[in-house]
C-alpha cells in the first residue's frame, strides 16, 4: 500500500480555512442563486447558514490552538482570532436565519443578499485575524463595501437609499483617517506589522509627534466604525433605513469586528503608549455613553432607539479599553461583546416579526398591546430589553459588572460612576418598550408566527443565549479571558499592564 506523503499538504493554510470556506461559499451562493426567484430565496438562506456553520466548526477546532502567526506575520492564529471568528459567524448565521422569510416576503434578490452577507462576514474575520495594518484595512474595506450595499438593498425605499448613502459617505471619510494613521505609523516605526511596531515603541527615537498623530488618526477611524461620539452621526439614519436584519448585523457584526481590531492594536500592541491613548478614550467613553443614552430617551422609532442604545453600549466597551491597566479588562470586553450579540440579535428579530411588505411598523406605538396579541413576542422583547438595561441575572448585567469591575481595578472611579449613572438612565427607555407592550392598548397585528419557523428559531436561540450567558457566566468569561491572553501570546513584549 502506498503511504500518503503528508509533505504535499501545506499546513500554513490551516489558519485561513474558515476564511476560505466563507469566501468560496459566498461565490457558490451567488452562482447557485442565478436561477432562483426572489420569492423562493429561502433555500439560499439555508445554504448560507450551513456554510457559515461549517466555517464555525473549523474555527472551533482552531480555538484551542497555540498562538502563532501565518503568512509572514500578516495573520494571527489562536484563541483570540477564533473567538471573534465564532462571534462573527454566529451573527451572520443568525442574520441569515432571520432573513429566510423576511427576504422572500420583501422580494429581495436572495443570491446577492446572502452573498453580500457572507462577504461582509469575510471582511470581519480578516479584521479579527489581521496582525498587519494593511490586512486589517483590507478586511475593513471588504466588510464596509458589502455593508454599504446591504444597507441600500431595498432600492425602492427612500429610507434605505438614504441609509446607504450616509453610511457610504461617512464610511469613506473615516477610511481616509485610518489610512493616514497607518501611513504615519509606518513613517514613524518603519513597519506595518503590529509586532515590529510594538518592538519599535521601546526605542526613544519613535516617541515623536508623527507616531502620536498616527495613533490619533487610528482612534478617529475606529471611532467612526464603532459609532463612538463624536463620530456617531451616521448610525441612527443608517440603522433606521437599512433592512432590519442588516441593521442587526451592523449592530453586532460590524461592532464586534471593529473592536476585534481596535483591541488587538491598542490594548495588545500599543500598550507602551497607553498613558496617551487611554486619556482620549476616557473622554470618548464618557461622551459616548451619555450622548447615546440621552438621545435614546426621546426616540419614538424603535430602530433609532436601538441605534442610540448601540452607541451607548460602545461607550461601555470603551470603558473596558480605558481600563487596560486592569488584567481582566480584555476578557471583560470579549464577554460583553458575546452577551451583546445574543441580546441585540434577539431584539431586532422581534422588530422583523412586526414587519410586512409595504408596512414597516417600527414605531414604538406599534408595540402597544403586543403582550395581549402575541405573548411570546412580547416576552422575548421584554427579556432582551431587560438584558440591555443590565437587569440580573441576564447576560447584559454580568457584561456591565465585569466591565465596571475592571474599571475600578484600574482606579477609574469617576468613569465608573458616569457609566453606572448612564446605565440607570438607559433603564427608562428600555422599560418604555415594556410599558407599551404590557400596559398600553392599540398597536399592530404581526403576521402569524406559525408560518415563520426560521424567525421562531432565531428568537429561541437568542433568548436561550441571553439567559444562559447570564445564569452561567463563568465558562464564558473564562473562555473570553483565555482568548484575550492568546492575543498577548503573539505580542513580543506583552505590554498589557499600563503605567498611568
Amino acid at each position: 500500500m502506498t503511504q500518503f506523503n503528508w509533505s504535499l499538504i501545506n499546513f500554513a493554510w490551516l489558519p485561513i480555512l474558515p476564511l476560505i470556506v466563507v469566501a468560496v461559499g459566498a461565490m457558490g451562493v451567488l452562482l447557485a442563486g442565478v436561477q432562483v426567484d426572489d420569492e423562493d430565496s429561502g433555500a439560499l438562506g439555508i445554504l448560507t447558514i450551513a456554510l457559515l456553520v461549517f466555517a464555525a466548526v473549523l474555527s472551533l477546532l482552531l480555538f484551542g490552538g497555540r498562538p502563532s502567526v501565518a503568512f509572514s506575520g500578516a495573520l494571527a492564529a489562536g484563541g483570540y482570532t477564533a473567538y471573534f471568528d465564532l462571534l462573527v459567524l454566529f451573527a451572520a448565521a443568525m442574520t441569515a436565519l432571520m432573513s429566510v422569510e423576511y427576504a422572500a416576503d420583501q422580494g429581495l434578490a436572495g443570491a446577492e443578499y446572502y452573498a453580500l452577507l457572507m462577504f461582509a462576514a469575510l471582511g470581519m474575520m480578516l479584521m479579527a485575524a489581521g496582525d498587519d495594518l494593511i490586512v486589517i484595512f483590507l478586511g475593513l474595506e471588504t466588510m464596509s463595501i458589502a455593508i454599504y450595499a446591504l444597507a441600500g438593498f431595498m432600492r425602492h425605499d427612500p429610507r434605505s437609499n438614504e441609509a446607504a448613502l450616509k453610511y457610504f459617505l461617512l464610511g469613506a471619510f473615516s477610511t481616509g483617517f485610518l489610512l493616514y494613521g497607518i501611513a504615519f505609523i509606518y513613517g514613524a516605526t518603519g513597519s506595518i506589522k503590529l509586532e515590529p511596531i510594538e518592538a519599535a515603541l521601546s526605542r526613544p527615537a519613535t516617541d515623536n509627534a508623527l507616531l502620536l498623530a498616527g495613533v490619533g488618526l487610528l482612534l478617529i477611524g475606529f471611532g467612526f466604525k464603532i459609532a463612538a461620539v463624536p463620530f456617531h452621526m451616521w448610525a441612527p439614519d443608517a440603522y433606521e433605513g437599512a433592512p432590519t436584519p442588516v441593521t442587526a448585523f451592523m449592530a453586532v457584526g460590524v461592532k464586534a469586528a471593529a473592536f476585534a481590531a481596535f483591541v488587538r492594536i491598542f490594548m495588545v500592541h500599543l500598550g507602551p503608549l497607553g498613558p496617551q491613548w487611554t486619556m482620549v478614550l476616557w473622554v470618548m467613553a464618557g461622551l459616548t455613553m451619555t450622548v447615546g443614552n440621552l438621545a435614546a430617551l426621546v426616540q419614538t422609532n424603535i430602530k433609532r432607539m436601538l441605534a442610540y442604545s448601540a452607541i451607548a453600549h460602545a461607550g461601555y466597551i470603551l470603558v473596558g479599553m480605558t481600563a487596560a491597566a486592569a488584567p481582566r479588562a480584555g476578557g471583560a470586553i470579549l464577554y460583553y461583546l458575546l452577551g451583546y450579540a445574543f441580546t441585540n440579535l434577539g431584539a431586532f428579530t422581534v422588530v422583523v416579526a412586526l414587519e410586512r411588505r409595504g408596512a414597516i411598523h417600527d414605531n414604538l406605538a406599534d408595540y402597544r398591546g403586543l403582550a395581549a396579541r402575541h405573548p411570546f413576542l412580547a416576552a422575548a422583547m421584554a427579556l432582551f430589553m431587560l438584558s440591555l438595561a443590565g437587569v440580573p441575572p441576564l447576560a447584559g448585567f454580568f457584561g456591565k459588572f465585569y466591565i465596571f469591575s475592571a474599571a475600578l481595578d484600574a482606579h477609574l472611579l469617576w468613569l465608573t460612576i458616569i457609566a453606572v449613572i448612564n446605565s440607570v438612565i438607559s433603564a427608562y427607555y428600555y422599560l418604555s418598550v415594556l410599558i407599551a407592550m404590557y400596559v398600553r392598548e392599540g398597536g399592530v397585528e404581526p403576521a402569524a408566527l406559525r408560518t415563520r419557523p426560521a424567525l421562531i428559531a432565531t428568537l429561541v436561540i437568542a433568548a436561550a443565549g441571553t439567559v444562559a450567558i447570564g445564569l452561567f457566566p463563568q465558562p464564558y468569561i473564562t473562555s473570553a479571558a483565555g482568548a484575550f491572553v492568546s492575543a498577548l501570546g503573539n505580542a513580543p513584549h506583552h505590554h498589557v499592564v499600563l503605567s498611568r
